[in-house]
């Protein structure tokens, strides 16, 4: 029995985050598991992605359990993700009662990409709300908002699964009737439930291969194994970092109080981590902000200074946008800028390693914990208590995806506009350069883009390129057809997104492995035209993998018009490889023939 679970029921980073988990507290006390035995799996930045947990369940019965805590495995890997809801025999969705922040987050954005990967099948979903809600029993009042406001209700609750056509259950506490009795118990009901549809299909499989006869049928070998795609690590925060060392397209310039010394920065990348920054570049207004300790540390720690020219040559910024000159009066705070800007560019999210570099530049415990406390400050969000649990590593380590997606084709700070089919997108200059090689040339270069404000785009649909634009601000894509992930695709080889290039290659993959045989057969989609696509833009692996995918369908692209586009190599290709074979074919005819001449009938044809 496989179990895929999901979510964070611990209520974001609270002190609940010291108890164990749902599934791991269900393990640990159900009398049906013995011999549990865990293992991690870690992403590219070695942070836990999931919990592979297997155990025994009803004496002999494999139970294999994943628990992703973190919904980020949709974002930055949607073939993982679907691998892993397509192997489910049963899902768990759990969130925190006093977390409506991730829970608003779970119904937008990534329930949707549930009921994608679900694609209609039959499997059971359990969504667990856990915890007691720590401001009592809701408000029912309709003008009344403040108590919907920090926790889910149960009405909320019960709409999710009516959404997904779950089975809803609230768990006030992790102890032992809640867990075992309650929790426990829908989820061993399903477990038997998936058993029982197993073992019925066992024993129909087991029926079929008894009715044999004393000639057999031809048997019919495998198709030849299709090559493997596989994805490329992501490098999105080391592209960031990299903008900070080469400093291309520095729009902002922090200085001591002597003017002595110039530190660069970007104010997109800054304001993306801080609300401070927003406030300092004019994004944000103090009314917006509603923090009086984040408005007054903007007003004690910096003054702006707008149109001041650098004493250094900015790369990639148009002369038409006025720098900004930030004098720093905090010495102390200063002299370990760059160092902190070494962090906010990294990710924002390896804190124990500033808190070491601050240390050995200072040498001052004092001074070391005053500096921190405005990092602190600077990064924390408006309303909310500044702790350092608040600053580890798990917490904010997708600040640039979830928070740069703000600015995502929004005017705000934007110094470059493209000009597309007749329309406008505003972009920034900063993120580009970061994220894409051939636009740090083109803005780098002698080139007429370099101060041109306004940037015409061809080749390419609008809708195509606002998909390009998205992935080198988020690092995520989700392509709505296989028609729109080629396009993408091309759009991706155009300007040189390797990694881009080949998640759309896995999208097309994935859905034609998941295409019927009717599907396939009744779609006006043309494979072959993919194929040449795929070979005139550089995709070796996906023009490879079409082409064993015609092979092994070849009793149907063989009868469509299409099939004639095949150059000859193509052609001996695909005939070499195709499925089922000339051979099979032949030895099913002669078997066809004995049958008729004996005069008898045969179950099997």
């Amino acid at each position: 029995v496989n179990i895929v679970a999901f979510g964070n029921e611990r209520g974001g980073f609270s002190e609940d985050n010291q108890q164990p988990s749902l599934i791991w507290s269900y393990l640990g006390r159900s009398a049906l598991i013995s011999q549990i035995d865990s293992s991690l799996s870690a992403s590219h930045v070695g942070n836990p992605v999931f919990t592979e947990y297997q155990a025994c369940v009803f004496g002999n019965v494999r139970l294999v359990v994943h628990d992703c805590p973190v919904w980020a495995i949709f974002d930055s890997d949607w073939y993982t993700s679907c691998t892993l809801i397509g192997g489910a025999d049963i899902i768990v969705i759990k969130y925190s009662v006093n977390d409506k922040t991730s829970f608003q987050e779970l119904k937008d954005s990534y329930v949707p990409m549930v009921k994608k990967a679900l694609n209609h099948s039959s499997v059971p979903v359990i969504i667990s709300a856990v915890g007691a809600r720590k401001n009592g029993v809701p408000c029912t009042c309709p003008l009344c908002t403040s108590d919907r406001r920090s926790c889910v209700t149960n009405s909320e609750g019960v709409q999710l699964a009516k959404e997904l056509g779950a089975t809803y259950l609230e768990l006030l506490t992790l102890n032992d009737f809640y867990v075992q009795k309650y929790f426990g118990g829908v989820l061993e009901y399903f477990m038997i439930q998936t058993l029982n549809q197993k073992s019925s299909e066992k024993m129909k499989k087991k029926k079929k291969m008894q009715k044999c006869h004393r000639v057999q049928p031809p048997q019919l070998e495998q198709p030849e194994k299709m090559p493997i795609l596989k994805g490329e690590t992501s490098h999105y925060n080391a592209d960031l970092h990299k903008l900070l060392c080469c400093c291309q397209c520095a729009d902002v310039a922090f200085y001591p109080e002597d003017l002595s010394t110039a530190v660069e920065a970007h104010k997109i990348i800054l304001c993306s981590v801080s609300h401070l920054f927003m406030l300092l570049f004019g994004v944000k207004s103090p009314s917006d902000v509603h923090d009086a300790s984040i408005v007054q540390l903007a007003q004690s720690l910096f003054v702006v200074e707008v149109g001041d020219p650098f004493p250094f040559s900015s790369h990639g910024v148009p002369p038409c946008i006025s720098p900004f000159r930030v004098v720093v009066k905090d010495s102390v705070f200063c002299s370990c800028l760059p160092d902190i800007l070494h962090f906010i560019y990294s990710g924002a999210f390896q804190w124990e390693q500033l808190e070491e570099d601050i240390k050995k530049r200072l040498k001052d415990p004092d001074k070391t914990e005053h500096v921190l406390e405005k990092v602190k400050c600077i990064l924390k969000t408006p309303g909310k208590l500044n702790t350092v649990k608040d600053c580890k590593s798990h917490q904010i380590k997708r600040l640039y995806n979830t928070s740069l997606r703000l600015f995502f084709n929004t005017p705000v700070l934007a110094d470059v506009i493209f000009k597309i089919q007749g329309a406008t997108v505003p972009a920034h200059r900063a993120v580009l350069v970061a994220r894409c090689e051939v636009m740090a040339a083109m803005f780098n270069g002698n080139y007429l883009e370099a101060n041109s404000i306004l940037v015409p785009v061809y080749g390419v649909s609008k809708d195509t390129f606002l998909s390009f634009l998205e992935y080198l601000y988020t690092d995520s894509c989700c392509p709505a057809s296989i028609l729109q992930a080629m396009s993408l695709l091309i759009c991706a080889e155009m300007y040189q997104v390797m990694r881009l290039q080949h998640i759309c290659e896995l999208y097309i993959i994935t859905q034609l492995q998941s295409m019927p045989s009717r599907e396939l057969a009744s779609t006006n989609l043309s494979i072959v035209s993919l194929l040449k696509k795929a070979k005139f833009h550089n995709s070796d692996c996906l023009s490879t993998w079409l082409l064993h995918f015609i092979a092994t369908n070849y009793l149907i692209f063989s009868q469509k018009p299409e099939f004639q586009e095949l150059s000859v190599e193509e052609r001996n290709f695909v005939e070499m490889r195709r499925w089922p074979s000339n051979l099979y074919l032949k030895q099913l005819a002669d078997y066809r023939n004995y049958i008729h001449s004996q005069k008898c009938h045969c179950i099997v044809m």
